[in-house]
């Protein structure tokens, strides 16, 4: 849908159509990847997971006709005109790959690994094995980024100078078990998401600056509250702060993403982060200066949210260049590796000591 301003929040969605094939049947496939594929109206053709019975529930409530006991069945049943979904967590990416298909199209959950080497790692051995592959970095095609990166690229706000995402809400980390023994959470997990929707606006920056940080209610997690700087020079700042431990009711939540520019500006609430995983409604407002430098701040209507819309872009996008109706995915694994660099910099920053005060 296009307004007068046209803001597109839409995508344009593949003409051509291979099934899917989903490894893996945790929260993240049943809550996103599945409703977002029936909402497009992509055909998921089979599911595997390590828990059979789990696989077979998906597989009845979402009308996926088949139903494996091991990846190798899957692929002698599936070959390659098709797409593998893979939603295993980071440090199980390269146990599957090593077990699909030379010339495989491969959708990867993130992160691409658990730090910057295996993401390179990930990045040779598809290339090394033929395999057109990207990574589901979603957030870059929820309605609301799609309509303020339609207002960007047409230059409504100018040059911009300043994007905030600060996240002020309780997560119940509880529903992913196996953070517990992961050795990087927060940014790994999370705020690699607004890092590379960052670099989706804003290109690659040139260092980050991050430290992140443990909560003593949530000890057994190495980190929930990130403060990250991506530095653009001078004049653009580029921050992101989370903190995923306000246990005090919804009335001080919040989570925004709020980019301004010369001529105009955007405030995103992001809704699905608070009360979750219910959620609450988000909104998109915009203000636009006028010839006198004075503006009104306005709503957009929303036509869908993180959750599962976004979740349509990032298959969308493979589904696009599987089928030759584009070159490479936007979301390609070595676009990817920049996302990875910038979250393995932020680690690195966070391991430099303060400098002591000298008075």
């Amino acid at each position: 849908m296009r307004d007068e301003l046209n803001i597109q929040q839409s995508i344009t969605l593949s003409k051509i159509r291979f099934p899917i094939y989903i490894i893996g049947a945790g929260g993240i496939v049943k809550d996103a990847h599945l409703p977002a594929y029936k909402k497009a109206g992509f055909f998921v053709s089979g599911i595997f997971d390590l828990d059979y019975d789990k696989a077979c529930i998906l597989a009845k409530q979402f009308d996926i006709p088949h139903v494996y006991t091991s990846i190798n069945q899957m692929v002698q049943h599936a070959g390659v005109k098709c797409i593998y979904d893979v939603a295993v967590p980071a440090n199980k990416i390269m146990e599957v790959l090593h077990q699909l298909p030379h010339g495989a199209n491969v959708l990867i959950q993130k992160p691409m690994g658990e730090n910057l080497q295996e993401a390179k790692e990930i990045v040779a051995f598809t290339e090394n094995n033929n395999m057109l592959a990207a990574v589901n970095f979603q957030l870059r095609y929820a309605p609301y980024i799609n309509a303020a990166h339609s207002m960007i690229v047409q230059n409504r706000f100018g040059e911009i100078s300043d994007i905030e995402i600060n996240i002020n809400v309780f997560t119940p980390w509880h529903l992913w078990s196996f953070l517990y023994t992961a050795p990087r959470v927060e940014i790994l997990y999370h705020s690699i998401h607004y890092i590379d929707l960052v670099r989706h606006f804003l290109g690659n920056p040139s260092g980050m600056i991050a430290k992140t940080f443990k909560h003593p209610a949530m000890p057994q997690l190495s980190s929930v509250r990130s403060d990250i700087i991506m530095d653009y020079g001078s004049q653009t700042r580029a921050f992101i702060h989370t903190n995923h431990t306000h246990d005090y009711g919804l009335h001080n939540q919040h989570a925004y993403i709020k980019i301004e520019g010369a001529k105009g500006a955007i405030k995103i609430n992001v809704g699905a982060l608070m009360n979750y995983p219910e959620g609450i409604k988000d909104s998109f407002e915009y203000v636009l200066k006028s010839s006198d430098g004075q503006g009104k701040w306005q709503q957009l209507k929303l036509e869908g949210s993180w959750f599962p819309d976004a979740f349509i872009g990032s298959m969308n996008e493979l589904m696009l260049a599987a089928t030759g109706e584009k070159q490479l995915p936007d979301n390609g694994v070595q676009d990817a590796l920049y996302t990875m660099a910038c979250v393995e910099a932020a680690y690195q920053s966070d391991k430099i000591s303060s400098i002591a005060l000298d008075i």
